[in-house]
């Protein structure tokens, strides 16, 4: 299933443009990316702070809550992530649920998901601020980013490519395998 990618240099949110498209009937899986995002969100109406350099992306598509429900998919999209930059950094990733990805007790990745009910259908809206390039300082935890890990600039594209080329194959997957395959198979 393809994804369609919209490509912004500046938003408050991805997540709030993606609630904007699919109130404008954007129905298709769809990507939402930006080079800059000035309120980022986290969960529990925490905020995300992005920094510039880093990859700040929302993917939208349909769901069916009978097949996979919105906790199952927590679990799906922290695993799928965590694949996802397992084949570009060496480090053990682990998970801290129900949303962060970390490197030695530092945060590189948040995971924001939302439901979204338009039109009788379900959307998951799957918020991802990933720490490519910069590392944001924060009080509450400590962070690292990927060029910090890899001691290296990373391309944001490359990483893009990847994330899109794994949900395209998961979003063929996802009404054809069950939850525990699924997770079984991303894990």
């Amino acid at each position: 299933m393809k994804i369609k990618i919209k490509r912004y240099k500046k938003v408050k949110s991805t997540n709030d443009i993606a609630l904007k498209l699919i109130k404008k009937n954007f129905s298709e899986p769809t990507l939402v990316v930006s080079k800059n995002q000035t309120e980022g969100k986290g969960r529990v109406g925490k905020k995300w702070i992005s920094q510039n350099g880093n990859l700040f992306i929302t993917l939208f598509f349909k769901f069916d809550q009978r097949k996979i429900d919105f906790k199952q998919f927590a679990i799906l999209n922290a695993f799928l992530l965590k694949q996802i930059i397992s084949k570009i950094i060496s480090r053990k990733i682990k998970i801290k649920w129900p949303n962060d990805l970390m490197v030695n007790k530092k945060k590189f990745c948040g995971i924001l998901q939302e439901v979204l009910k338009y039109n009788n259908f379900d959307y998951l809206i799957v918020g991802i601020g990933l720490n490519t390039n910069a590392a944001p300082q924060n009080k509450g935890f400590k962070s690292t980013c990927l060029k910090n890990i890899l001691n290296k600039k990373v391309n944001n594209q490359k990483i893009l490519k990847k994330i899109v080329i794994t949900y395209e194959k998961f979003l063929k997957e996802k009404n054809k395998i069950s939850f525990s395959n699924l997770k079984r198979k991303y894990k």
